[in-house]
């Protein structure tokens, strides 16, 4: 298992968040991996997924393949 050092990176959010907080964030610019956590919870832990399963994930997303969430 490969450790990411998460400790210098920007976490964002959605501009698109306006439900009150339940948000995830991202750090972008990692090669090849999307770390992304809770921003409730922003000293918790991160999971990090691969940049095309993260894209996979996104694209689902926008196609309404999860419903309306």
């Amino acid at each position: 298992m490969n450790t990411v050092d998460l400790s210098g990176v920007t976490w964002f959010k959605s501009s698109h968040s306006q439900n009150g907080g339940a948000c995830i964030e991202v750090a972008p610019g990692l090669p090849g991996v999307v770390p992304v956590r809770d921003s409730k919870d922003p000293q918790g832990g991160a999971l990090v997924f691969s940049a095309d399963a993260f894209a996979a994930f996104v694209s689902s997303v926008r196609s309404g393949e999860f419903g309306d969430v």
